[in-house]
């Protein structure tokens, strides 16, 4: 028997991957060897514990598998040890803050409107409700720079345990020396939240926060890294048996991070999501990846000149990664949600976005934000980034007008289906 229903909605969903162009630059197209893996016989496995020290029988592979991801992950980061269990990119870097924190104890994070993800403290989360988050941020809206010397200031005044180099919307690369500078005065452990831009770093064209002294690494693996959604924790140290007590102590943090991984937030790994992380760090290892990160870039910065040249505002005015935030509100007259739903239509994905000190609500925001990973995977190259720039361009100014709108559609429409999906091949 087939579940009809479900069977037509994973089709519709593929319908509509193809036929549009996905700007959301945490979104990617995975290879058909990551959904064969995903999709595989290890969804059927318990695998409580971690390789070498499971609670289940049967291990021979899961172990093997896992202990294989583990190695690729190492390698592609330069980290000393590797933790692949983690669901998501939340319970990472809550595996983090309480591997090493005790309640009340403080978190420097990046300002939410600014970049800073829902985890660096935004009120309602359970992390701010037991830790104390202090924030720094953008000095110069133009440029992007973030003001060091206050977020030096508050260090010393605040001692945070953590300083968080990290973010969900910002678009420039941050100046890991100055935070590893100010986290050594003050004695913080250096934690980067890299879920945006780690595929990036594993393709080696942004720079890596273990090479400036950071003790932790959080990620995403998907998003840049064109793996399964999950996420894995990377550290420097060594790691002795996760399953034992030890002292709090930075030498020990890999193996305080493990414990807390399992069996302090979560039970059995999914052991499919981590045959498919494997594939997918195998496949950022390839020659090939380093070239897609290039284009990544290459089509990031012609995207986001082409919209300035528009009349879009950009926040920061560029990017020095993958990403870019607009101030659709500055730049049109109405607010991002608008802009996200007419650009759906004619079918480009992307998503309404706060900007730094946004007047608006979360819910309404001044801005989208958009990039390249994807449009990359398809195959998109700088001369496509005029095309989709001005698609953009006019279907917000004729927001009104349907038959435009449904021009623009079946254009698109035609120039997506002329670019394949990774999964064909």
């Amino acid at each position: 028997m087939t579940d009809k229903v479900v069977a037509e909605l994973i089709t519709a969903e593929e319908k509509r991957q193809r036929n549009g162009l996905e700007l959301i630059p945490s979104e990617n197209y995975v290879s058909k060897q990551v959904l064969n893996a995903l999709g595989s016989v290890f969804t059927n496995k318990y695998s409580e514990g971690y390789p070498g020290k499971r609670y289940y029988g049967g291990q021979i592979n899961t172990d093997k598998v896992e202990q294989l991801a583990i190695e690729r992950a190492k390698a592609l980061f330069k980290a000393d040890h590797a933790n692949v269990q983690p669901h998501s990119g939340a319970p990472a870097n809550e595996a983090v803050y309480h591997a090493w924190m005790e309640p009340g104890d403080t978190i420097m994070g990046m300002e939410l409107s600014h970049g800073g993800h829902l985890t660096h403290g935004r009120p309602g989360t359970i992390s701010a409700k037991l830790f104390n988050f202090v924030r720094y941020g953008i000095k110069d809206l133009e440029t992007g720079e973030i003001d060091y010397n206050l977020m030096r200031e508050i260090a010393l005044k605040t001692k945070p345990k953590i300083i968080l180099a990290g973010f969900s919307s910002y678009p420039r690369e941050l100046d890991y020396a100055k935070f590893a500078d100010i986290g050594r005065e003050v004695g913080a452990v250096l934690m980067a939240d890299m879920a945006h831009i780690a595929g990036l770093i594993a393709g080696g064209v942004l720079a890596n926060p273990f090479d400036y002294g950071f003790n932790v690494i959080t990620t995403t693996t998907h998003k840049t890294l064109r793996g399964p959604r999950g996420a894995m924790i990377l550290t420097k140290g060594t790691v002795s048996n996760p399953l034992k007590t030890v002292d709090k102590t930075i030498e020990n943090l890999p193996t305080l991070i493990d414990r807390t991984v399992f069996p302090g937030l979560q039970g059995g790994p999914h052991m499919h999501t981590i045959a498919a992380k494997a594939v997918a760090f195998w496949e950022a290892a390839q020659p090939s990846y380093h070239n897609y990160c290039l284009q990544v870039l290459a089509n990031a910065q012609t995207l986001s000149q082409a919209l300035m040249n528009k009349g879009f505002k950009l926040i920061t005015n560029g990017t020095d990664n993958h990403m870019m935030v607009a101030d659709i509100q500055t730049s049109f007259g109405f607010d991002g949600s608008v802009a996200e739903q007419v650009l759906d239509r004619v079918g480009l994905t992307l998503n309404k976005n706060v900007i730094p000190d946004d007047p608006l609500p979360p819910y309404k925001p001044s801005g989208v934000r958009l990039g390249t990973p994807a449009i990359t995977t398809r195959g998109l190259k700088e001369e496509h980034m005029f095309l989709v720039a001005d698609w953009m361009h006019q279907a917000l100014i004729k927001k009104n007008d349907p038959k435009a709108l449904d021009k623009l559609a079946k254009d698109i429409l035609h120039f997506a289906n002329s670019f394949p999906l990774p999964s064909d091949n």
